[in-house]
């Protein structure tokens, strides 16, 4: 069987050696034909995880998505979440009736949506066909075959099992849940809460703080997903006790803030330094999720009303200007 794959970033380019090193084979499109090129020609991807190297005979390479879509019925996402849309809207009638699997891990900031609700509404995909691949794991450390751990949630249990299957190695243990909206969720606002955790690192807190700042911010995530689950009739009812401590949820949060590898610490660390938000963005050249989802996180809060002062600072300092030295002080006051 041949598995979509759509994105070439370090995300896109881990999937791709998971699957391949698994016996799959891989039609996946990259962001260039120079890419393709390269890859074809020298065997690894020339600018994210150079050290990966292919077996080229399980790997189709292309720039064309249809290309993709109409050689796999499975489809994996990996992207950043401001670019999945034009990877849709084009190709609506290929997609309708594919397995989905998405391993964004962000919120489509245009619309304020997860994948599957975006799916839904555009193309009437549905719910039982999507598959959510989630960490904690940081896809240079999938690169080295350090272990890592994946959670694979869909409403269709069994999907999400067989799945799964596809990416356990050795160095990859896979997870499954029903848990849909939230581990995608929490994906979303530990990015956050990275930043959040990078900013305290570039004010000059320390470790003290830092644990203090994450324990709190774990209670955040576990309070807006309440919020999200008491107003939110489910697709499918499921009665399944979330253990909101597990990997997918704690384990992800706890990496992200404190991995030298986490892109949206890296990026808090700047703007904790004095960098500007447009400086930083040009000096990563790598999209931090955390940033667009602040925003996005804020938005819809405003109609579940959760108590999230660490997300609403963040969303402060991001977008309206705040000092980060004056916003973590009323932070400060905020903690227990």
């Amino acid at each position: 069987m041949t598995i979509g794959l759509i994105g070439s970033g370090s995300w896109g380019t881990a999937i791709a050696k998971i699957l391949t090193d698994n016996g799959h084979d891989v039609s996946w499109c990259v962001r260039t034909e120079k890419m393709a090129e390269h890859i074809r020609s020298r065997h690894h991807n020339p600018k994210y995880l150079s050290s990966v190297y292919f077996d080229l005979h399980r790997l189709l390479l292309t720039t064309d998505p249809s290309a993709v879509y109409n050689g796999s019925n499975v489809i994996v996402y990996a992207m950043p979440s401001a670019f999945a849309e034009s990877y849709i809207d084009s190709y609506k009638d290929l997609l309708k009736n594919k397995v989905i699997v998405s391993a964004i891990k962000g919120i489509l900031p245009a619309h304020n949506v997860l994948m599957n609700e975006y799916l839904q509404k555009q193309l009437g995909c549905k719910e039982n066909n999507y598959v959510t691949l989630m960490g904690p794991c940081h896809a240079e450390e999938v690169a080295a075959e350090k272990l890592s751990y994946l959670t694979f949630s869909s409403f269709d249990l069994a999907l999400a099992e067989k799945i799964s299957t596809y990416f356990k190695t050795p160095f990859i243990n896979t997870v499954v849940n029903t848990d849909v909206f939230g581990v995608q969720y929490a994906s979303v606002l530990k990015n956050i809460y990275a930043l959040g955790a990078g900013i305290a690192h570039g004010l000059g807190y320390g470790d003290n703080f830092q644990s203090v700042f994450v324990a709190n911010a774990a209670g955040e995530i576990k309070r807006f997903l309440g919020a999200v689950k008491s107003i939110q009739k489910p697709v499918i009812e499921i009665d399944l006790n979330i253990d909101y401590d597990s990997s997918v949820y704690l384990g992800d949060l706890l990496v992200t803030c404190y991995s030298l590898f986490s892109r949206n610490r890296s990026f808090g660390n700047m703007i904790g330094k004095g960098y500007g938000v447009e400086a930083t963005k040009l000096a990563m050249q790598m999209v931090a999720e955390g940033y667009p989802a602040s925003k996005s996180m804020y938005e819809l809060n405003q109609k579940l009303n959760a108590a999230m002062p660490i997300a609403e600072s963040i969303y402060e300092i991001l977008w309206e200007g705040k000092n980060p030295v004056e916003a973590f002080h009323q932070i400060e006051q905020r903690l227990f």
